[in-house]
Protein backbone atom coordinates (compact mmCIF):
# COMPACT_ATOMS: atom_id res chain seq x y z
CA UNK A 1 0.00 0.00 0.00
CA UNK A 2 3.08 2.39 1.17
CA UNK A 3 4.32 2.28 -2.27
CA UNK A 4 1.16 3.64 -4.02
CA UNK A 5 2.56 6.96 -5.99
CA UNK A 6 1.57 10.36 -4.62
CA UNK A 7 -0.79 11.03 -7.89
CA UNK A 8 -2.34 8.38 -6.52
CA UNK A 9 -2.91 8.59 -2.87
CA UNK A 10 -3.85 12.46 -3.44
CA UNK A 11 -6.55 11.37 -5.73
CA UNK A 12 -7.46 8.99 -2.68
CA UNK A 13 -7.69 11.76 -0.15
CA UNK A 14 -10.33 13.92 -2.70
CA UNK A 15 -12.39 10.52 -2.95
CA UNK A 16 -12.70 10.69 1.16
CA UNK A 17 -13.62 13.86 1.58
CA UNK A 18 -15.84 13.90 -1.31
CA UNK A 19 -17.25 10.41 0.68
CA UNK A 20 -18.25 12.68 3.81
CA UNK A 21 -19.33 15.65 1.88
CA UNK A 22 -21.76 13.37 -0.30
CA UNK A 23 -23.06 11.79 3.24
CA UNK A 24 -24.03 14.59 4.92
CA UNK A 25 -24.91 17.43 2.51
CA UNK A 26 -24.75 16.28 -1.51
CA UNK A 27 -26.03 13.04 -1.95
CA UNK A 28 -25.05 11.40 -5.79
CA UNK A 29 -21.73 13.43 -4.56
CA UNK A 30 -20.50 10.22 -2.97
CA UNK A 31 -20.59 8.72 -6.91
CA UNK A 32 -17.33 10.93 -7.85
CA UNK A 33 -15.56 8.67 -4.53
CA UNK A 34 -16.31 5.53 -6.22
CA UNK A 35 -15.23 6.68 -9.52
CA UNK A 36 -11.55 7.60 -8.08
CA UNK A 37 -11.25 4.56 -5.87
CA UNK A 38 -12.46 2.45 -9.36
CA UNK A 39 -9.64 4.27 -11.45
CA UNK A 40 -6.81 4.09 -9.32
CA UNK A 41 -7.31 0.79 -7.30
CA UNK A 42 -8.52 -2.83 -8.77
CA UNK A 43 -12.33 -2.79 -8.48
CA UNK A 44 -12.70 -5.49 -5.89
CA UNK A 45 -10.34 -3.79 -3.61
CA UNK A 46 -12.28 -0.13 -4.26
CA UNK A 47 -16.03 -1.42 -3.64
CA UNK A 48 -14.05 -3.08 -0.37
CA UNK A 49 -12.24 0.01 0.67
CA UNK A 50 -15.06 2.17 -0.21
CA UNK A 51 -17.41 0.72 1.81
CA UNK A 52 -15.57 0.94 5.16
CA UNK A 53 -15.30 5.12 4.50
CA UNK A 54 -19.01 5.29 3.51
CA UNK A 55 -19.38 3.83 6.73
CA UNK A 56 -17.26 6.07 8.54
CA UNK A 57 -19.44 8.99 6.79
CA UNK A 58 -22.63 7.28 8.16
CA UNK A 59 -21.92 7.91 11.55
CA UNK A 60 -21.61 11.40 11.03
CA UNK A 61 -25.01 11.33 9.02
CA UNK A 62 -26.96 9.88 11.35
CA UNK A 63 -25.76 12.41 14.48
CA UNK A 64 -26.33 15.03 11.79
CA UNK A 65 -30.10 13.53 10.60
CA UNK A 66 -31.16 10.62 12.68
CA UNK A 67 -34.52 12.36 13.47
CA UNK A 68 -35.55 13.52 10.16
CA UNK A 69 -35.94 10.01 8.80
CA UNK A 70 -38.96 8.73 7.40
CA UNK A 71 -39.43 5.04 8.99
CA UNK A 72 -42.40 4.07 6.10
CA UNK A 73 -40.57 4.67 3.47
CA UNK A 74 -37.77 2.40 4.99
CA UNK A 75 -40.02 -0.04 5.72
CA UNK A 76 -41.51 0.22 2.25
CA UNK A 77 -38.05 -0.10 0.36
CA UNK A 78 -36.50 -3.15 2.71
CA UNK A 79 -37.71 -6.35 1.00
CA UNK A 80 -36.86 -5.28 -2.55
CA UNK A 81 -33.25 -3.88 -1.13
CA UNK A 82 -32.51 -7.19 0.43
CA UNK A 83 -33.23 -8.93 -2.95
CA UNK A 84 -31.12 -6.97 -4.96
CA UNK A 85 -28.15 -7.72 -2.69
CA UNK A 86 -28.94 -10.86 -2.73
CA UNK A 87 -28.58 -10.77 -6.83
CA UNK A 88 -25.97 -8.12 -6.62
CA UNK A 89 -23.89 -10.37 -4.79
CA UNK A 90 -24.64 -12.90 -7.10
CA UNK A 91 -23.73 -10.93 -10.04
CA UNK A 92 -20.45 -9.70 -8.30
CA UNK A 93 -19.48 -13.01 -8.15
CA UNK A 94 -19.75 -14.36 -12.04
CA UNK A 95 -19.64 -10.82 -14.03
CA UNK A 96 -16.23 -8.60 -15.08
CA UNK A 97 -15.62 -5.41 -14.21
CA UNK A 98 -16.33 -3.80 -17.21
CA UNK A 99 -19.78 -5.61 -17.51
CA UNK A 100 -20.33 -4.25 -13.66
CA UNK A 101 -19.66 -1.14 -14.68
CA UNK A 102 -21.53 -0.84 -17.51
CA UNK A 103 -24.78 -2.20 -16.39
CA UNK A 104 -24.71 0.36 -13.28
CA UNK A 105 -23.93 3.30 -15.62
CA UNK A 106 -27.25 2.21 -17.68
CA UNK A 107 -29.34 1.48 -14.79
CA UNK A 108 -28.26 5.09 -13.17
CA UNK A 109 -28.84 6.95 -16.81
CA UNK A 110 -32.36 5.40 -16.96
CA UNK A 111 -33.08 6.11 -13.29
CA UNK A 112 -32.41 9.58 -13.98
CA UNK A 113 -34.45 9.94 -17.09
CA UNK A 114 -37.42 8.27 -15.64
CA UNK A 115 -36.97 10.74 -12.56
CA UNK A 116 -37.11 14.16 -14.59
CA UNK A 117 -39.76 12.66 -16.80
CA UNK A 118 -42.16 12.35 -13.76
CA UNK A 119 -41.17 15.58 -11.88
CA UNK A 120 -42.14 17.10 -15.32
CA UNK A 121 -45.75 15.66 -15.84
CA UNK A 122 -47.09 15.17 -12.50
CA UNK A 123 -46.86 17.24 -9.12
CA UNK A 124 -47.83 14.38 -7.30
CA UNK A 125 -45.69 12.46 -4.80
CA UNK A 126 -45.71 8.87 -6.74
CA UNK A 127 -45.74 6.67 -3.75
CA UNK A 128 -47.46 3.76 -5.59
CA UNK A 129 -45.99 0.05 -4.39
CA UNK A 130 -43.92 -0.27 -7.73
CA UNK A 131 -41.89 2.47 -7.73
CA UNK A 132 -40.81 1.60 -4.33
CA UNK A 133 -40.35 -1.88 -5.31
CA UNK A 134 -38.06 -1.26 -8.68
CA UNK A 135 -36.06 1.50 -6.82
CA UNK A 136 -35.05 -0.40 -4.25
CA UNK A 137 -34.23 -3.72 -5.78
CA UNK A 138 -31.84 -1.45 -7.78
CA UNK A 139 -30.06 0.12 -5.09
CA UNK A 140 -30.07 -3.02 -3.34
CA UNK A 141 -28.06 -4.80 -6.54
CA UNK A 142 -26.13 -1.50 -7.61
CA UNK A 143 -24.75 -0.53 -3.88
CA UNK A 144 -23.83 -4.43 -3.48
CA UNK A 145 -22.00 -4.51 -6.64
CA UNK A 146 -19.95 -1.34 -6.49
CA UNK A 147 -21.04 1.06 -3.65
CA UNK A 148 -23.26 2.86 -6.14
CA UNK A 149 -26.91 2.99 -4.72
CA UNK A 150 -26.79 6.64 -3.37
CA UNK A 151 -27.47 7.77 -7.19
CA UNK A 152 -30.24 5.24 -7.19
CA UNK A 153 -31.70 6.37 -4.26
CA UNK A 154 -31.46 10.20 -4.53
CA UNK A 155 -33.57 9.68 -7.35
CA UNK A 156 -36.08 8.12 -6.07
CA UNK A 157 -36.28 10.68 -3.22
CA UNK A 158 -35.68 13.11 -5.96
CA UNK A 159 -38.99 11.74 -7.81
CA UNK A 160 -40.97 11.84 -4.68
CA UNK A 161 -40.21 15.18 -3.98
CA UNK A 162 -38.92 14.91 -0.56
CA UNK A 163 -37.83 17.51 1.71
CA UNK A 164 -33.67 17.99 1.94
CA UNK A 165 -33.83 17.18 5.81
CA UNK A 166 -36.32 14.21 5.18
CA UNK A 167 -34.12 13.01 2.43
CA UNK A 168 -30.56 13.19 4.35
CA UNK A 169 -31.87 11.54 7.39
CA UNK A 170 -34.07 8.77 5.56
CA UNK A 171 -30.48 8.36 3.64
CA UNK A 172 -28.40 8.40 6.44
CA UNK A 173 -30.31 5.30 7.95
CA UNK A 174 -31.04 3.33 4.66
CA UNK A 175 -27.44 3.59 4.08
CA UNK A 176 -26.08 2.97 7.81
CA UNK A 177 -28.30 -0.01 7.38
CA UNK A 178 -27.28 -1.30 4.49
CA UNK A 179 -23.91 -1.51 4.43
CA UNK A 180 -23.60 -2.81 7.87
CA UNK A 181 -25.12 -5.81 5.72
CA UNK A 182 -22.85 -5.57 3.06
CA UNK A 183 -20.09 -6.44 5.39
CA UNK A 184 -20.02 -10.51 5.77
CA UNK A 185 -20.69 -10.80 1.76
CA UNK A 186 -17.68 -8.62 1.29
CA UNK A 187 -15.83 -10.28 3.98
CA UNK A 188 -16.64 -14.13 2.70
CA UNK A 189 -14.98 -12.90 -0.97
CA UNK A 190 -11.86 -12.04 1.27
CA UNK A 191 -12.12 -8.62 0.42
CA UNK A 192 -10.92 -6.61 3.60
CA UNK A 193 -7.09 -7.42 3.59
CA UNK A 194 -4.49 -5.84 6.09
CA UNK A 195 -3.57 -3.50 3.12
CA UNK A 196 -7.32 -2.52 3.06
CA UNK A 197 -7.82 -1.90 6.83
CA UNK A 198 -4.19 0.32 7.03
CA UNK A 199 -5.23 2.50 3.80
CA UNK A 200 -8.85 3.17 5.06
CA UNK A 201 -7.21 4.02 8.65
CA UNK A 202 -5.00 6.92 6.91
CA UNK A 203 -8.44 7.68 5.02
CA UNK A 204 -11.05 7.90 7.72
CA UNK A 205 -10.03 11.51 9.38
CA UNK A 206 -10.27 13.20 5.74
CA UNK A 207 -13.76 11.79 5.25
CA UNK A 208 -14.76 13.06 9.10
CA UNK A 209 -13.59 16.38 7.38
CA UNK A 210 -15.59 16.33 4.34
CA UNK A 211 -18.76 15.37 6.80
CA UNK A 212 -18.39 17.77 9.27
CA UNK A 213 -18.22 20.69 6.31
CA UNK A 214 -21.06 18.96 4.60
CA UNK A 215 -23.36 19.15 7.74
CA UNK A 216 -22.73 22.65 7.77
CA UNK A 217 -23.40 23.14 3.99
CA UNK A 218 -26.65 21.71 3.93
CA UNK A 219 -27.67 23.92 6.51
CA UNK A 220 -27.52 26.62 4.07
CA UNK A 221 -28.50 25.02 0.72
CA UNK A 222 -31.80 26.02 -1.03
CA UNK A 223 -34.06 22.36 -2.64
CA UNK A 224 -34.03 23.65 -6.03
CA UNK A 225 -29.91 23.79 -5.80
CA UNK A 226 -29.43 20.77 -4.00
CA UNK A 227 -32.06 18.70 -6.26
CA UNK A 228 -29.88 20.35 -9.29
CA UNK A 229 -26.56 19.19 -7.59
CA UNK A 230 -27.93 15.73 -6.52
CA UNK A 231 -28.62 15.13 -10.43
CA UNK A 232 -25.59 16.80 -11.89
CA UNK A 233 -23.10 14.44 -9.75
CA UNK A 234 -25.62 11.44 -10.58
CA UNK A 235 -25.10 11.78 -14.68
CA UNK A 236 -21.35 12.71 -14.04
CA UNK A 237 -21.26 9.40 -12.17
CA UNK A 238 -23.40 7.37 -14.63
CA UNK A 239 -21.39 8.33 -17.74
CA UNK A 240 -18.13 7.91 -16.64
CA UNK A 241 -19.12 3.89 -15.17
CA UNK A 242 -20.50 3.39 -18.37
CA UNK A 243 -18.03 4.77 -20.78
Amino acid sequence: MMELAPLVWGLLAVAALIAGLGKTAVPGAATVSVVLLASVLPARTSTAAMLLLFMVGDVFALIAYRRHAHWPTLLRLAPAVVVGLLAGFLFLMVAGDATVRRAIGVILLLMIAVTLWRRRHTDEKPAGPLLGLSYGGLAGFTTMVANAGGPVMSMYFLATRTPVQVFLGTSAWFFAIVNAMKVPFLAGLGLFTPQVLLMDLVLAPLVVVGALAGIALAKRMPQQLFDRIVIGFTVLGAVYLLF
